[in-house]
C-alpha cells in the first residue's frame, strides 16, 4: 500500500512546514503510520480542541457502517492536570478490532468514512467517557475493557479526564465478506456445501479424532503464532448436527488472536500455518474443544464433538 510520509497535525491551526514549536494551546500528533505516535499535549487542559482529526490519508477503501476495523491506537487520558496513556495496542503488540455500531460515539464520528491506512484522532467528551470504567480505555460502549500494556498503574481512567484517541486504520472486514470462490468439500463424513454461509451436513455415525483440512487454499500469508486472525465462521455439534454459533448469522466477523492460548486448542491447531484466503473445515473433539465443562450456554455437552468450517480474512 502506497503511504504519504509522516505528517505533523495540528488540531486547531495549521502550522508552516518551517514552524520550529507549536504555538502554546495546540495539540500536535507526529510519527509513522504503524508505529507509536507521538503526542505533544498543551497545558491548560483539552478546552477547544477539535473532537476528531485526519493526521495522514491512507488509500484503501473507506470505513462503513456495522464493518469491523482491525486497527493500533494509544488512549490518553486528558485533563487540566495533563496527559497519561490509559492503554495502547501499539504496547501489547497486537492490533484491537474495534466494531462500528458498538464504539464510543466519538469513536465511531472520527472512523467513518475514512480509508484503511489512514491515521485518525478522536478527542472524546468526559460525559461520554464516563462509559469507560476505571478497567480501561476501552473503544466499546458500556464495557470495561482492559488495562493490560498501560503505561503505569495509574493511568487508569477516573471521572473527569477526557480521552485522547490516535488510532491507524490497519484493515476493515463486513458482515458478508467471504473467501475467493466460498468452496465446498469433505472430511471424517462431512460435509460444506460451496457458499456463503457455507452449510454442513455431518453424518449420523461415531465422531472421528481431531482432523483439518483447507477446502480452498488462499494466497496471502500463512497464519503465524501470536497474530490476529480474522475469521467468518459456522460451527456445529456432531451428536445432533445442530448449528450453535455463526459469525455470518451475527453479521460480523470475529477477530482472535491464534497460537497463544486465547482460542479453542483445536483453533490453534488447524489455523497455524495456513495462507490468508483459505476455507478451512475442522473436527474438534472435546480434549480440543471446550473439555468438561463443554459450553452450558450454546449447548454444547462436555463430551461432544464439535464442526467448524472458517473463512480466514485476514491475520495482522
Amino acid at each position: 500500500m502506497r503511504r504519504r510520509g509522516p505528517v505533523i497535525v495540528v488540531l486547531l491551526l495549521v502550522l508552516a512546514a518551517c514552524a520550529a514549536s507549536p504555538p502554546a494551546g495546540e495539540l500536535r500528533v507526529s510519527g509513522a503510520f504503524g508505529a507509536v505516535p507521538t503526542v505533544v499535549f498543551p497545558s491548560g487542559g483539552p478546552a477547544g480542541q477539535a473532537r476528531s482529526g485526519l493526521v495522514s490519508e491512507g488509500y484503501g477503501r473507506p470505513v462503513a457502517a456495522g464493518e469491523t476495523a482491525i486497527v493500533h491506537f494509544t488512549a490518553h487520558t486528558w485533563d487540566e492536570l495533563g496527559a497519561r496513556v490509559a492503554d495502547s495496542s501499539f504496547r501489547r503488540g497486537v492490533p484491537a478490532v474495534f466494531p462500528l455500531g458498538e464504539l464510543l460515539p466519538g469513536l465511531e464520528a472520527a472512523l467513518l468514512g475514512r480509508r484503511v491506512g489512514s491515521r485518525v484522532t478522536a478527542l472524546i467528551p468526559a460525559a461520554e467517557a464516563a462509559a469507560v470504567t476505571s478497567a480501561g480505555a476501552t473503544p466499546t460502549a458500556g464495557s470495561t475493557g482492559s488495562t493490560e500494556g498501560a503505561e503505569d498503574d495509574d493511568a487508569t481512567l477516573r471521572p473527569g479526564p477526557e480521552l485522547f484517541y490516535v488510532i491507524d486504520i490497519l484493515g476493515v472486514h463486513g458482515p458478508g465478506e467471504t473467501v475467493i470462490g466460498a468452496p465446498g468439500g469433505r472430511l471424517g463424513g462431512v460435509t460444506v456445501a460451496p457458499g456463503t454461509p457455507p452449510e454442513l451436513s455431518i453424518p449420523a455415525a461415531p465422531a472421528p479424532g481431531f482432523a483439518t483440512a483447507v477446502l480452498g487454499r488462499g494466497s496471502g500469508p500463512r497464519v503465524e503464532a501470536g497474530q490476529l486472525v480474522v475469521t467468518h465462521y459456522s460451527g456445529a455439534v456432531w451428536r445432533d448436527g445442530r448449528p450453535f454459533e455463526s459469525t455470518w448469522t451475527r453479521s460480523r466477523p470475529k477477530a482472535v488472536t491464534i497460537g497463544v492460548g486465547n482460542v479453542i486448542a483445536g483453533w490453534d491447531r488447524a489455523l497455524l500455518g495456513v495462507p490468508v484466503g483459505s476455507r478451512v473445515l475442522v473436527i474438534v473433539p472435546p480434549a480440543l474443544g471446550y473439555g468438561a465443562a463443554g459450553l452450558p450456554a450454546q449447548g454444547v455437552r462436555g463430551d461432544d464433538t464439535l464442526v467448524f468450517v472458517m473463512d480466514v480474512l485476514a491475520a495482522y
